[in-house]
């Protein structure tokens, strides 16, 4: 099957012969914007069934119907990843939540900080581009995001047995811009080579970086595992970027055969 062929993600159990209808937008999309018809094929997943191969058997425009013909993969799942970052300005988070997804995190949550620049966020729209960023990477699920919740209340309900990468680009120097040189984390790489296994998650803070108390905060939890993400300091939306791709290819599964 080519992958031109539309890849959508539905909520509904996938099984051969059981027939599906889509929702208005996506009955759109697919007839609509992509000019499907009957009789022509079109990928589905669910997060649950691997991903199967359908037939449209009725194209209207507002509740187009689909068939499940055959599973074309299994499932599988992502690495046991999550991202905590807090928001920023909104094409930039929306630009976080995407890039996530395609990177292959799990669990998304946003964090608020005491430098945070947006204490709103819309769980709906970033369900849309998960699904969407899911659609075009050939992903087989969809991460979970939770809701925008304060540092210090997921900090104190972390399980400990899960790794938090922490994305600090400070030094102990206090007359000195970021802090100097003096007590930085060693770089990414470095620091997570033997956590290859475990489950972990990433921390990027807000424009600005952390504040002195959370930063001490932070440093001071067994869990925690300072990085530095090399020496130049980096918007918010490109560190996040980097601190994933760095995980994936040292911990995750971009080093799978398969």
């Amino acid at each position: 099957m080519s992958t031109t062929t539309p890849r959508l993600y539905v909520e509904d159990d996938l099984s051969a012969g059981q027939a599906l209808r889509l929702d208005r937008d996506a009955s759109h999309y697919l007839v609509t914007v992509m000019r499907r018809a009957p009789g022509d094929a079109v990928r589905l997943f669910n997060g649950r069934d691997g991903e199967w191969i359908a037939e449209v058997t009725d194209a209207h425009r507002k509740a187009a119907i689909l068939t499940p013909l055959e599973q074309s993969r299994v499932q599988t799942r992502v690495p046991d990843l999550w991202l905590l970052f807090a928001p920023v300005k909104r094409a930039k988070t929306d630009l976080i939540v995407e890039k996530a997804v395609e990177m292959g995190v799990a669990r998304i949550c946003p964090v608020e900080t005491r430098r945070t620049q947006s204490d709103r966020i819309r769980l709906d729209r970033f369900e849309a581009i998960a699904r969407e960023a899911a659609e075009q990477t050939e992903r087989l699920d969809l991460p979970a995001i939770d809701p925008l919740a304060r540092l210090d209340t997921v900090l104190d309900g972390w399980d400990t047995d899960r790794v938090l990468i922490f994305a600090d680009e400070a030094g102990d120097e206090a007359n000195i811009a970021w802090g100097g040189q003096a007590g930085r984390a060693a770089p990414m790489p470095e620091q997570i080579a033997s956590l290859r296994g475990r489950p972990a998650a990433i921390l990027a803070g807000p424009e600005g970086g952390f504040t002195r108390e959370e930063r001490d905060h932070l440093r001071s939890l067994d869990c925690v595992c300072p990085v530095t993400l090399g020496p130049r300091i980096l918007r918010a939306e490109t560190a996040v970027i980097a601190a994933l791709t760095v995980w994936q290819s040292v911990c995750g599964d971009w080093l799978d055969r398969e």
